[in-house]
């Protein structure tokens, strides 16, 4: 049977739980690309900028991009007040692939105008939050290398095989209670040397 992420530090296996929107990517029970957990400072600057900070990410691209950051989702699914999708964060002005993020959401913290604009999957969570100005925190649980498969390259704009980095978040409400697990992948160095 094959394990769906293998996970582990140098100093051992880390729970993959903090994985779980990626599973769902995948689709439990089936191959998915190794991802081993890391110390945020092992990996390239531009890496480090993008991923190492208690923020969201859509801003952060926005940011270092210096364009807007646009959503195209390719999978999703809903349980109830979970939403379960995976997408890809582009630049407005290029449609160059700057995140691959694959995210759970839960609805039932949101009025239904904001719950709404979510659903509708045309604008990436991070850029509602604060266009909408819900008040939330940002929790990273984790940062990671990960080397992706055909699927992840494609979406990407990367190669096959060729080792990316990403992070999982969690964001909360004020009140602490779960917004949403995220997992981050970031495409290679070339499309970040482009953005800055």
């Amino acid at each position: 049977m094959t394990q769906v992420l293998e996970a582990q530090t140098p100093t051992g296996a880390m729970p993959t739980d903090i994985l779980a929107p990626l599973r769902f990517f995948y689709g439990l029970g089936s191959e998915s690309p190794r991802v081993t957990f890391l110390e945020p400072e092992s990996m390239p600057e531009a890496e480090r900028w993008l991923l190492v900070h208690a923020t969201d990410m859509t801003p952060r691209l926005a940011e270092y991009h210096h364009d807007n950051i646009t959503l195209d989702v390719h999978a999703r699914s809903r349980l109830g007040n979970y939403l379960v999708r995976a997408s890809v964060l582009k630049r407005q002005t290029d449609r160059i692939p700057v995140e691959f993020g694959a995210i759970g959401i839960h609805l039932d913290g949101f009025d239904d105008h904001t719950r709404r604009l979510v659903l509708e999957g045309q604008i990436p969570l991070g850029g509602i939050l604060q266009q909408e100005r819900v008040p939330h925190t940002s929790h990273p649980s984790g940062y990671f290398r990960i080397e992706i498969d055909h699927r992840l390259a494609t979406l990407l704009g990367a190669r096959e095989g060729q080792t990316l980095f990403g992070r999982c978040n969690d964001l909360r409400h004020a009140n602490g209670a779960c917004l949403a697990e995220v997992v981050e992948v970031l495409p290679g160095a070339e499309q970040l040397r482009d953005g800055n």
